[in-house]
């Protein structure tokens, strides 16, 4: 099967072989448990697993923070520009 060979997505995006190639690669490069890696011989499917992981834990991450944010805004003067500048974070 060539390579340009395109996949019907939700019936009406088409992406190709290179361009999954491609989206891998970049993805390989921004998670950090597969950037860090001696072994450049990581499967796509294990990127894919790994980058879920990472979403998961950045998800988690942002969850934490604006949990101990909004615990933080609890305990100073509503009126102050601490406050403010916690309320600004939590809208984001």
């Amino acid at each position: 099967m060539s390579s340009q060979r395109s996949r019907q997505h939700s019936g009406s995006t088409r992406i190709s072989d290179d361009q999954i190639i491609e989206l891998v690669s970049k993805l390989r490069q921004l998670v950090p448990e597969i950037r860090n890696r001696r072994s450049d011989k990581v499967s796509a499917s294990k990127v894919l697993q790994e980058t879920c992981n990472y979403i998961r834990s950045l998800h988690r991450e942002v969850s934490d923070l604006s949990e101990r944010l909004a615990q933080l805004l609890t305990t100073i003067d509503a009126d102050s520009a601490e406050a403010g500048i916690i309320r600004s974070l939590l809208n984001q």
